[in-house]
């Protein structure tokens, strides 16, 4: 089987070339034309999606060929696609940077390569010239399986500097498809961990996704944009599906959402309502209860460090959730689940579900790792591989209890996390997709415990 998506990948040659206002705007400008936009994000980011779905009106997906394997990038490309005039896909990093000492694994060349896709190169313009030239032939030749469809100089400082630029590319063969001003930067504020996500800024986040729209409509060609997404071809093979399991009745499954949780991937909601759930968020900071029927809870990645305080204030949850858990209930939490979960953030009062304390470090922690599990748990088997990755600059202590949730390689060998009764904690965000058994053998143990 083959699909035929109209499809972008916008890289460039280093972060902080421009390459997220580029892709957000071009996924709203073309949504504005009233095209149906899908939007994409090369590697395990979950904030950036976050301001694509803002600008298109479709969750945004994350392509992460180290947590769910080359093999399923294309199948949850078309997933995520279906239905869809143009797909825009954002990379990550540098275009030939992937997971450290792994070659290519994991990099935007990689994913454009297995999406047989073209790439638009967003170059940082400002202080060079002619040398732009020698940029993009070194990219364009690096390797040849790698289609550079065309650039975008970013950063541009005026006519005459455009004008130097354009007559430096001419021969190199690729074409030049925008043109960006060197304006104040549009307001997308930052913290410890990146851009702060929409859910935290919405108003003024819609305003900064029309700003980038209004760049790329002023700068960018976008019908030879387009022109070249529509050149992309045929797709081979089918979509991702999420294995559906027939239950008898659906058991409800808490996830938690709101400004404080906002990391998750949209294809564990799926997974879990294929598995027989039905998920239902709710809002930790707002909510005094869990959803009615709650047989299972989902925490998964967020800023609780920031809203400590509202979190702690919520006493009538916290005692929900540790009550849930207590019970023997499903309950998995990543990264800041774990922390919602611990006896106290910063010093103040979380549920108590595990005997530790989180706090803020200066330390920042961020890469891929291999993990197996190291026991039986709610969501794996012992011994069952799988891929995570961490971000976060939080220390929890002690690290792991009792029965730890994972065993990890890399950077040093460790064990890391939870597991008692039916609480899997860990600071690893894996993406299920690439186990569908986690999500089953969870709303399993929702019907059971």
């Amino acid at each position: 089987m083959t699909r035929s998506v109209p499809r972008l990948v916008v890289a460039a040659p280093s972060s902080g070339s421009g390459k997220t206002t580029v892709a957000t705007g071009l996924m709203a400008a073309f949504a504005a034309r009233g095209l149906a936009v899908s939007p994409h994000k090369v590697g395990p980011d979950y904030i950036d999606p976050g301001y694509h779905a803002l600008a298109t009106g479709r969750v945004g997906r994350n392509l992460d060929a180290y947590l769910c394997g080359p093999e399923l990038v294309a199948p949850l490309f078309l997933h995520g696609a279906r239905g869809c005039d143009i797909a825009v896909v954002e990379g990550v990093m540098g275009l030939y940077d992937g997971a450290a000492g792994e070659g290519e694994l994991a990099s935007t060349a990689q994913v454009a390569k297995l999406l047989r896709a073209p790439v638009v190169l967003v170059v940082d313009a400002s202080s060079q010239s002619r040398s732009v030239a020698a940029l993009v032939h070194g990219f364009a030749s690096f390797d040849p399986q790698v289609r550079i469809g065309g650039v975008i100089l970013n950063k541009v400082a005026s006519d005459r500097h455009e004008e130097l630029l354009r007559e430096a590319l001419d021969s190199s063969g690729v074409p030049v498809l925008g043109a960006l001003r060197r304006v104040a930067q549009v307001d997308t504020p930052s913290r410890h961990l990146g851009l702060v996500p929409v859910a935290e800024r919405q108003a003024a986040a819609v305003g900064a996704v029309a700003e980038m729209a209004a760049q790329v409509e002023r700068g960018c060609d976008l019908e030879a944009l387009l022109g070249l997404a529509r050149g992309a071809g045929t797709l081979p093979g089918a979509a991702w599906e999420p294995p559906v399991t027939a239950a008898p009745r659906r058991e409800v499954v808490a996830v938690a959402g709101g400004s404080a949780f906002t990391f998750s991937y949209a294809e564990h909601a799926e997974l879990l309502t294929a598995a027989g759930a039905e998920v239902v968020t709710f809002d930790p900071l707002r909510d005094e209860r869990l959803p009615e029927g709650t047989a299972g809870l989902v925490v998964g990645g967020g800023f609780p460090e920031v809203y400590a305080q509202e979190l702690s204030a919520n006493e009538p949850l916290r005692r929900a959730v540790a009550e849930l858990a207590l019970s023997g209930a499903p309950v998995a939490a990543e990264c800041a689940g774990l922390l919602y979960l611990c006896r106290e953030l910063d010093g103040q009062p979380m549920c108590g579900v595990l005997d530790a304390t989180a706090r803020m470090s200066d330390r920042l922690t961020l890469g891929y790792r291999d993990a197996v599990a190291v026991g039986d748990s709610v969501l794996a088997q012992a011994g069952t591989r799988m891929r995570g990755h961490e971000f976060h600059r939080t220390v929890v202590e002690p690290g792991a209890g009792a029965a730890p949730a994972w065993g990890v390689r890399a950077p040093v060998r460790r064990v890391e996390g939870f597991v008692q009764r039916g609480v899997h904690a860990s600071y690893l965000h894996t993406h299920w997709a690439s186990r569908p058994g986690v999500a089953r053998r969870f709303v399993e143990r929702c019907r059971t415990s």
